[in-house]
């Protein structure tokens, strides 16, 4: 970055305590980058294994970095190498402790080196407006920024950085929110309810097993008519699953979980600005009309950081409930005291004022950024994805345009309500071609259901090892459905 330059890094690591095999990629370009590819240009290994599980992925024009060394030996070869001057990484390592032994050891490295690459500074200015955050840190920006008063939660990997980060935020005496660990999810839905009610900004973060704990509340929010954020970051399932890695199993999770009849709102941000963004917009529909909001991420969004345009725009939010209420797990009457009925004309008038509502938010949601178009907007083939899989896609269609095939892609972000702007994109489509990180392809469903697009399974390109795509051989992948 301080070159000028734009970058994309992702995390790899197994769910033990210690041991196994952990690993960073770190992608840089000279134009906005949104993900890696498969190839690997520079291999540093910290240990004998690295090379070995590597190696696949290394050309003939690879450099390894190997031997008996430390991280910081590898930091100064590595800067010599990309030809940054060792001003630069004297200047990073006062960030760290003990900065006259790793200064040492760096300076070891970067003498021992020979080979550089000679990166030319690009614009370093031009980089005054950029920043750089994962997708964890970019939800929290966007939650205080809403006025967040209470964070709920029990640690469950991919959510637990949300609650990292909002306790290192109350360090700043700027905040004024609390971050409460509770011992369930359950506990943690029902405080995060409670606080709601009696009119503060209440978010709660999990993944999929805890989220199934606390779709029995999530109805009671529906049915009582209680705001409330809800952050659902994915990881591969059934079950435990693999703790540690990406997924987006649970699109139909996060759209029908819960008991009965009730409006909710679902929006899967696809970059690190519009998890910002749209958080904000999460605590704004859910205040204003008193329903859940579900933020749907993934591992991969919450943890990789990227360097993006520093102009968020958070939506300013309000709060519904300004004074004391009574509420009703049971359906109940319209009086002050909503008192608990069975009346057949009070509950059929109840779900046909719940309908309504539900119409009034798809007619607001129209007036938000419910998708976005990419690549050539006048293709026939479409490209369609959610979540995460979008910086893959976006740096694809860069290689494929390169090689002069130009597609449309179509980022959907609203899951719920489901714009009808999105439907009439797909009907000019004669080609659609869905990119997803789950087995079943559950974004082909919602097209299905939602706007009566039936993609072949030949047009699915599906990942579900786990791991993100990466643009490469995505592109590859494009390339031949496309034949």
């Amino acid at each position: 970055m301080s070159r000028g330059y734009y970058v994309f890094y992702s995390r790899d690591y197994e769910s033990l305590i210690r041991g196994g095999h952990n690993f960073n990629t770190l992608s840089f370009s000279n134009e906005p980058i949104h993900s890696n590819t498969a190839d690997i240009d520079i291999l540093v290994c910290l240990d004998e294994k690295t090379e070995e599980m590597h190696k696949k992925k290394l050309k003939k024009t690879s450099m390894v970095l190997s031997g008996e060394h430390g991280n910081m030996f590898f930091a100064g070869q590595l800067y010599k190498i990309l030809g940054i001057e060792v001003e630069v990484l004297e200047k990073q390592m006062k960030k760290l402790k003990n900065f006259v032994e790793n200064m040492k050891e760096a300076f070891k490295g970067y003498n021992s080196e020979k080979r550089t690459l000679g990166l030319p500074k690009i614009n370093p200015n031009a980089h005054s407006s950029i920043r750089f955050m994962n997708g964890s840190q970019a939800i929290v920006y966007g939650a205080l920024k809403s006025g967040l008063d209470f964070y709920y939660a029990y640690p469950m990997t991919p959510a637990t950085p949300i609650m990292m980060e909002l306790g290192l935020a109350q360090l700043d005496k700027n905040n004024h929110h609390k971050v409460v660990e509770l011992e369930s999810e359950i506990a943690v839905i029902n405080a995060a309810l409670g606080s709601s009610l009696v009119g503060s900004k209440a978010m709660i973060g999990t993944s999929g097993g805890g989220f199934d704990l606390m779709t029995e509340s999530l109805s009671l929010a529906g049915m009582a008519e209680i705001p409330l954020v809800i952050y659902l970051s994915q990881r591969p399932g059934p079950s435990t699953g693999v703790a540690t890695y990406t997924a987006q199993g649970d699109l139909n999770l996060a759209r029908f979980s819960g008991h009965g009849e009730f409006s909710r709102v679902v929006i899967a941000p696809g970059d690190m600005k519009e998890s910002a963004e749209k958080t904000g917009e999460c605590f704004y529909l859910s205040q204003k009309y008193r329903i859940p909001c579900i933020l749907l991420g993934d591992k991969h969004l919450g943890e990789s950081k990227e360097t993006f345009e520093n102009q968020i725009e958070i939506m300013p939010s309000i709060n519904s409930i300004t004074k004391p209420e009574r509420f009703n797990s049971y359906e109940a009457d319209s009086s002050k005291d909503k008192i608990a009925t069975e009346s057949s004309d009070v509950i059929k008038k109840n779900m046909e004022l719940r309908l309504k509502k539900q119409a009034i938010i798809e007619r607001e949601v129209e007036n938000l950024e419910t998708h976005k178009i990419y690549g050539n907007e006048n293709s026939r083939t479409v490209v369609v994805a959610w979540g995460s899989v979008k910086g893959a896609v976006l740096d694809a269609l860069k290689i494929l345009e390169e090689e002069k095939t130009e597609i449309k892609f179509l980022q959907i972000i609203y899951i719920e309500p489901f714009s009808e702007k999105i439907t009439h994109e797909l009907d000019k489509a004669r080609r659609v071609i869905v990119v997803e990180n789950n087995s079943t392809s559950q974004l082909s469903q919602l097209l299905a259901e939602k706007s009566q697009i039936v993609v072949e399974n030949k047009n699915k390109i599906l990942r579900y090892d786990g791991r993100p795509f990466l643009a490469d051989e995505l592109a590859k992948e494009i390339k031949r459905r496309l034949r």
